[in-house]
């Protein structure tokens, strides 16, 4: 099975909202598609799902377009979009039905979802006197209720607490047990890097990194070192040219070039008598890369 998007573009006006996006996804799992707020991954995902017509390209599953005759899809807005007056379990069958589940099979759906995420007993009441977090719940119910191989998440963690975020990532988890194919558009970049081996990143309508999450990764390089010492070496830093990026109570975050600046370093403090407490090389975070991107394209 494969998800491949090609060659989108929209525009609304004089702004152009997608230019020319192309991506793929060969294989279950999770993929990253994320972004600034307005970047244009809301438009690319009702594109894909034909809820908004390109003005060029097409997103297409195992080569065909997507609609839902030919595929299974579910489909959790950022938008929130439950009936507020109308009972859980009642809503939640009618979108089974909805999407081709007989009654009782989507009744037998709607019950193992709603003992899943914990909101059974709230299935004959009205979705407006539930809790924000149990609506989302409720939302995402309604997305995979259907059993379908293509989930999108659009900001699926926003205004969740700890509990339910929890929640939602068990079952993230368990759909790619089952081989599902999700796309996650966040801005949350803690929550991709957890989630998706691949990603693209949008700023303005354009993708400016893309590609597997491990070699885009490695491809920075070791820029980040992590200090921590019982005595102050922010003299010896300046001398061997780190930038210190931050700096917390009992460590320093430097930005350095790579492992040679960061031996000199080390090799400065230990012929002065300093030997770290803390000692870390590592490669910068999707956040890092992240804003570094982002700011470029502005």
């Amino acid at each position: 099975m494969s998800l491949i998007v090609n060659d989108f573009v929209k525009t609304f006006g004089s702004l152009t909202a997608v230019n020319h996006l192309s991506f793929q996804m060969d294989a279950s799992g999770v993929f990253g598609l994320i972004g600034t707020n307005g970047a244009g991954k809301t438009t690319t995902i009702r594109m894909m799902l034909g809820l908004l017509e390109a003005d060029s390209g097409e997103a297409t599953w195992n080569g065909r377009k997507i609609n839902r005759e030919s595929m299974r899809f579910g489909y959790m807005p950022e938008e929130r979009g439950i009936y507020m007056k109308t009972k859980v379990r009642e809503q939640l069958e009618y979108f089974a039905c909805l999407r081709g589940m007989k009654k009782a099979d989507a009744r037998i759906s709607a019950t193992r979802w709603m003992k899943k995420l914990g909101v059974d007993q709230y299935e004959n009441m009205t979705a407006d006197k539930l809790s924000k977090g149990n609506q989302q719940k409720v939302q995402l119910i309604a997305a995979v209720i259907n059993h379908p191989d293509l989930v999108i998440l659009d900001e699926p963690f926003s205004g969740l607490d700890p509990v339910n975020t929890d929640i939602l990532r068990s079952v993230i988890k368990e759909m790619v047990q089952e081989g599902k194919f999700v796309i996650l558009s966040s801005h949350q970049m803690s929550v991709v890097e957890e989630y998706c081996e691949n990603l693209v990143l949008l700023n303005k309508g354009e993708a400016v990194l893309k590609g597997s999450l491990r070699e885009i990764k490695a491809g920075y390089g070791h820029t980040r070192l992590l200090l921590s010492a019982d005595r102050d070496v922010s003299a010896y830093a300046e001398r061997a040219g780190l930038i210190a990026l931050n700096k917390r109570a009992n460590e320093t975050e430097y930005k350095i070039t790579g492992d040679e600046m960061a031996q000199s370093f080390l090799k400065s403090l230990t012929d002065a008598g300093i030997f770290p407490i803390k000692y870390e090389i590592r490669e910068p975070s999707l956040h890092e890369i992240f804003v570094e991107k982002a700011g470029e394209a502005k």
